[in-house]
């Protein structure tokens, strides 16, 4: 009698053990996965950035239109790759704006924002590394700034806009009703949240070079170090901050509000 009590409370204790060792390496896993997607996409994008601030004339490069494909096509490789694994943020404003409606904890969200930051700052110092350090610094190190011309207001009210319209479709891709209603959407998520990355880059590259990212933009600021990167830096973490809550907001109470018509 004794010993089955024993058996069936140490099978238990193993049991309770064993499964948070398995969410516990699930989270750390989506972690990872969050690190290495950031790294990744600081990596391209910022040697794109700088191939093409190099150039004598835009002509003879990729230009602001090869910019914007390469982090609208570099978010929809990633997400892709990461969905299944972390949800793809890669991204502290998206992870805000699904933490603000309730589809992650404040655990996982802080968890996440540490590991974007962290990548992003090893994706900017590999660049780095491969320009060395006086091609780097000459190039302005792909670091986002209020560009000549435009006020810090003008950089903020940019950046919000722009972050709203990513975390926006963020969520209008990964929708809950219309994956029970359209089973194609799960698998087309990533392209359209590639797609608006890619037209806020168009839009937004000549004010601020676009930021809408708060990991990019403080990867670069770091490995950079001027002083005129990081006299704007507050706007690359407000604006988008601002922008994704909006996002967040109006999704939950606005568009979740209104029901999706059946079909007769």
């Amino acid at each position: 009698m004794c010993n089955r009590w024993y058996s069936r409370h140490c099978l238990g204790f193993w049991w309770h053990d064993l499964c948070s060792c398995l969410l516990y390496c699930r989270h750390f896993r989506a972690g990872i996965a969050e690190f290495v997607a950031t790294f990744l996409f600081l990596y391209i994008t910022v040697l794109t950035v700088m191939g093409v601030s190099q150039s004598k004339t835009k002509c003879a490069t990729v230009g602001i239109q090869g910019i914007a494909w390469a982090f609208g096509g570099m978010i929809f490789a990633l997400v892709y790759c990461t969905a299944g694994i972390s949800g793809g943020h890669i991204n502290p404003a998206v992870t805000f704006g699904l933490f603000l409606a309730r589809k992650l904890s404040l655990t996982r969200a802080v968890f996440y924002m540490i590991m974007q930051c962290l990548g992003a700052i090893c994706g900017a110092g590999v660049v780095k590394g491969f320009q060395g350090d006086n091609r780097y610094e000459m190039l302005g190190g792909g670091a986002n700034v209020v560009n000549h011309g435009y006020t810090k207001g003008d950089g903020l009210g940019a950046e919000i806009i722009g972050t709203f319209v990513l975390v926006y479709t963020v969520f209008s891709a990964t929708d809950a009703k219309r994956n029970a209603r359209d089973s194609h959407v799960p698998i087309l998520a990533p392209l359209p949240i590639g797609f608006a990355v890619f037209l806020v880059h168009l839009a937004t590259i000549p004010i601020t070079g676009t930021g809408i990212n708060p990991a990019r933009s403080l990867g670069a600021a770091i490995i950079y170090n001027k002083d005129h990167a990081w006299d704007d830096h507050w706007v690359f973490w407000v604006g988008p901050f601002i922008g994704a809550a909006l996002a967040a907001v109006y999704h939950q109470i606005i568009i979740r509000a209104i029901p999706f018509k059946t079909r007769d």
